[in-house]
């Protein structure tokens, strides 16, 4: 629907936009000089969580995370809130921007402003400014043939909401779930800097199949995956075996049926997996082979989840 939205504007002229709209990549860049480019992004959604807190510390992770899929050192942010206000006064509001606010000192970000209006459901996230050397850009188009596929984070943060708020798992059993969607991606992103990664996403509402779709076509690649190998939080396959699938997942499924293709073997439990709408997720990174070694021997926490193939541009193998 988004892409429908986007495909009658005209792209940027302007030689010094050094990444656009053009492949859906986690953020734009702005080239200011020879040495010096702007990162920009901005990100904002409804709860997914009951803590005031830990829904702004998400939202923040969530936004702040499209500076480092890009190779980029966030720098400021403004804050973007809707709020009802009348129904829910400004304690709440304030815990929101008070758990913003902490990732943010945490990421070295500092928070010069923002824009609240009212609304009658909550929203909150950032507009995020970070600076980059153009010269060590990071997009979703350059993964090559032969590539292998680290994804830094678990998947099924979709499912797991999902089910707590149908009250099917408690709060120790979505913990490891915030834990990962508070856990900035800063570590992952300066490895990934230091053993010349090729290309690189963050996997947030699209799930893992839909950004790596993105990355797939913008690199003219084919992206094939091990189901078995994608890490996932505990007890997701059996919530999805129990029809515990978000709508944002289910819409996933349908739009990446056009593009992925499963091997038999793969049971469905694993499919919806892969669409899962993922917040604050974990960034997906194609290496050479012995980088990829080098990048887990440096401490880079990450799974192998699959290898890039000379193939289709935009298709997803799963196997």
């Amino acid at each position: 629907m988004l892409a429908a939205a986007l495909s009658g504007l005209a792209l940027p002229a302007d030689p010094n936009v050094l990444v656009g709209i053009a492949t859906n990549d986690d953020a734009g860049v702005y080239r200011i000089s020879d040495e010096l480019a702007l990162v920009q992004t901005v990100d904002f959604f409804t709860p997914i969580v009951d803590d005031p807190f830990d829904f702004g510390r998400i939202a923040a992770t969530n936004a702040i995370s499209d500076v480092y899929a890009m190779g980029g050192t966030p720098r400021t942010a403004l804050n973007i809130a809707a709020f009802p206000v009348e129904s829910l006064g400004t304690e709440i509001l304030a815990r929101i921007l008070a758990g913003g606010a902490a990732v943010a000192e945490a990421a070295g970000v500092a928070i010069v402003g923002g824009h609240t209006i009212k609304s009658d459901e909550p929203k909150y996230g950032m507009a995020v400014t970070g600076t980059i050397d153009p010269g060590r850009i990071i997009t979703n188009a350059g993964a090559r043939p032969g590539d292998v596929l680290l994804l830094s984070k678990p998947v099924g943060t979709g499912i797991l909401t999902t089910a707590h708020k149908r009250g099917l798992i408690d709060d120790a059993g979505l913990a490891p779930a915030i834990e990962a969607m508070t856990t900035l991606n800063q570590r992952a992103a300066a490895v990934m800097l230091a053993h010349d990664v090729h290309a690189a996403t963050d996997i947030t509402g699209f799930g893992l199949a839909g950004h790596a779709g993105e990355m797939a076509r913008a690199s003219g690649v084919t992206l094939a995956f091990d189901a078995r190998a994608v890490p996932c939080f505990d007890h997701v396959l059996e919530l999805i075996a129990r029809d515990v699938i978000p709508g944002g997942t289910r819409s996933n499924l349908e739009d990446h049926a056009a593009f992925t293709t499963y091997a038999p073997s793969v049971d469905e439990a694993h499919r919806v997996l892969l669409s899962d709408a993922q917040t604050s997720g974990g960034l997906l990174m194609a290496f050479a082979p012995e980088d990829a070694r080098r990048a887990l021997e440096g401490r880079l926490q990450a799974a192998v989840v699959g290898e890039v193939l000379a193939g289709p541009a935009g298709a997803i193998f799963v196997r």
